[in-house]
């Protein structure tokens, strides 16, 4: 840290109303005694993170600095901002805390693996901001072990401090900065917690490729004969849902590193959407969320019983819980190589097969293209699904050139021999608003026979828009379903709709000119 504000850090590190390494018990006293929170029936401590519901990524930025200004992918995604700026913010910031009456720390890591594990410090102004901290980024084992470490990243978060646009070089009252040269997240105006994790996760997106390991947006399972799966995929496209399977063991559900050992989790905890959940449907994440688990913007009933199919705050409903509270899991949170990797999207076009087998090519393209849609509530404004092209299925926390993730994916698909299946949990039958969505039972269904290798002999047809390799048959999933046009009331409303979509993909291609990857990667239709 630089002199000018280390001294306002350590300053607030050594007051006596800084409360270092509490327990979950203790931080849901906190939260209580703070009105930050309730209890609810289930165990679950309940908050509301206010008119923010979900990420703020136009108010995210990363400090220009000398060492990373030829290593940043810049844009509208990366958005610049200068030193002088954030200095100026940290400071304020700073002030801010130093005159509150208590203040949070949680010291802890990002990544299971040892050899590039992540010393995490977390500042907080809020209770349960640390609790989330706390259930998200692997816990220490002891309260010794925790207040001795030597933090390589630090986030300072203060959800109640607004920033002055007009003084403070943000574009609103709400700012996320990374500085690489100060290793500091600056979170301020907003509750909403998943800034910090993702802050995280675009720190280690920047360290590990550095170390030759594969960063990813994906969740991960295992099964008995040590057949790992990864699942990638946007907010809501069912990352969480369907790595939870009972069936096999949670390496993690949201982010995670390859290195030559295998696959590790970066995190410690899981961070679930809740709308609608039901222990039928998804009965390891409905029974997770009891003590220790963070419940945000679910209405309760007068009992304190959660309401799960309540969406008047947001459809994006979260709990955050501790990986340890879904009892099929891996501990330490790391396996093998991959086997089989699933590329999830939710298409609101509703064009795209619930299931179809890729080729190394279509793979590349596919994992550059990262189409999905994003669903309403999971950042500031989207109240209705939107098509969206996220680069690697993750974009917006991808510092470095998309390029650089998908040539590391490209070689880990070659070196060990890795299937991959395009999934969409989407739309059926027509478009959003028209069709009806994905049954999740036909989905769980479809790739659990694809990694256990039941559709490597199947036959295969070929889609005449897309290119796409499409099992005909697989069982428990009506045969009709698999091919979309024929759940379409129309031919000739399914055609103009999926050329749409196809030309929507060969425009958002041209920015990364790879014509080898773009003619083989499987598109029949040629605008």
């Amino acid at each position: 840290m630089s002199a000018n504000y280390a001294a306002e850090v350590r300053q607030l590190l050594e007051k006596s109303s800084t409360l270092k390494q509490l327990s979950r018990t203790q931080l849901i006293n906190e939260i209580i005694l703070n009105n930050e929170g309730e209890l609810t029936e289930s165990g679950a401590v309940r908050t509301e993170t206010g008119k923010y519901t979900g990420r703020s990524p136009k108010d995210r930025f990363i400090v220009r600095e000398a060492d990373t200004e030829d290593k940043i992918d810049w844009g509208a995604v990366n958005q610049p901002i200068e030193e002088e700026v954030f200095l100026k913010l940290v400071d304020k910031v700073l002030n801010y805390l130093n005159e509150k009456e208590k203040v949070y720390v949680f010291n802890g890591y990002a990544g299971a693996s040892k050899a590039s594990q992540l010393k995490l410090q977390v500042i907080n102004e809020l209770a349960w901001h640390n609790m989330f901290a706390r259930t998200m980024f692997i816990r220490p084992e002891t309260k010794e072990e925790g207040l001795a470490i030597d933090p390589e990243f630090t986030i300072i978060s203060a959800p109640h401090f607004k920033a002055d646009p007009a003084v403070d070089g943000t574009k609103s009252e709400t700012f996320i900065i990374t500085s690489f040269k100060h290793k500091i997240i600056l979170i301020g105006g907003t509750e909403y917690a998943g800034e910090m994790k993702k802050g995280i996760f675009g720190v280690m997106n920047y360290y590990l490729p550095v170390q030759g390991i594969m960063s990813m947006h994906c969740s991960a399972n295992v099964g008995e004969n040590k057949d790992v799966a990864l699942f990638f995929g946007l907010s809501g496209t069912g990352k969480t849902t369907l790595s939870a399977d009972p069936q096999r063991k949670l390496i993690g559900d949201d982010e995670h590193g390859w290195n030559d050992e295998g696959v590790f989790n970066i995190e410690g905890g899981c961070y679930a959407k809740t709308i609608d959940l039901t222990r039928e449907k998804e009965p390891q994440i409905y029974d997770a969320i009891r003590y220790g688990a963070i419940l945000e913007n679910v209405k309760v009933e007068e009992d304190g019983t959660p309401d799960y199919s309540d969406k008047s705050l947001t459809e994006n409903t979260r709990a955050a819980y501790p990986i340890d509270n879904i009892d099929n899991i891996v501990l330490p949170s790391y396996a093998g190589h991959a086997k089989t990797i699933i590329f999830l999207t939710a298409d609101a076009f509703g064009v795209l097969p619930p299931i179809s087998k890729l080729t190394k090519e279509q793979a590349m393209y596919h994992f550059l293209s990262g189409f999905t849609s994003k669903l309403a509530g999971t950042e500031r404004g989207v109240t209705s699904p939107q098509p969206v092209f996220s680069t690697c299925f993750g974009s917006p926390f991808l510092p470095l050139h998309a390029t650089v993730y998908a040539n590391m994916l490209g070689d880990l698909i070659d070196k060990h021999g890795v299937k991959v299946y395009l999934v969409n949990t989407g739309w059926t039958g027509g478009e959003y608003g028209v069709g009806s969505r994905m049954n999740l039972k036909y989905t769980r269904s479809m790739i659990r026979r694809a990694i256990s290798g039941g559709l490597e002999d199947v036959e295969y047809v070929q889609d005449d828009i897309f290119g796409l390799n499409i099992p005909k048959s697989v069982p428990g999933v009506p045969s009709e379903l698999l091919l979309p046009r024929n759940t379409w009331v129309s031919d000739d409303a399914y055609d103009e709709t999926a050329t749409k979509l196809a030309k929507m993909f060969q425009e958002n291609f041209k920015q990364f000119e790879s014509p080898e990857i773009e003619e083989k990667g499987g598109f029949k239709y040629r605008g």
